[in-house]
């Protein structure tokens, strides 16, 4: 099938370059030098002409082959697409649970202030009493 696929691609080909040399104009040396907008027209109609033959040259994929292209093609995305999800739910879950770390040990660092806050105030309510009484 590839060899198939080879020989008709080296036939367009070589079509295709035949048609461009039997196209190509003769130089004539005693021609004086023609004006600016006819050079430019035979410039652009030279640039299709080659655009065409160019254009004969592609062997287009035939319709298994862009199918299972595109197959993997969705198949690759869906894949990479997974691989980003789990790492970005990984990344969110990872920082909640830096968020409830910091909350929980600001709550014990608030609570245990607060009991040194008592005890001082116990000790210092308890000191005054035995001075003042």
């Amino acid at each position: 099938m590839a060899k198939k696929e080879k020989s008709k691609a080296a036939e367009k080909v070589a079509k295709a370059e035949k048609a461009s040399r039997s196209n190509k104009p003769k130089a004539s040396k005693g021609k004086a030098k023609e004006n600016a907008f006819l050079r430019a027209g035979k410039s652009v109609s030279k640039f299709f002409k080659d655009f065409r033959g160019e254009i004969k040259k592609i062997v287009w994929p035939d319709r298994k082959t862009v199918i299972k292209s595109t197959g993997i093609v969705l198949l690759v995305v869906a894949v990479i697409g997974l691989i980003i999800f789990l790492i970005d739910t990984g990344l969110v879950e990872g920082i909640r649970l830096l968020k409830t770390a910091a909350e929980n040990f600001n709550s014990e660092v608030t609570t245990a202030a607060e009991a040194v806050t008592e005890q001082v105030t116990a000790a210092v309510t308890e000191a005054s009493a035995s001075l003042g009484g």
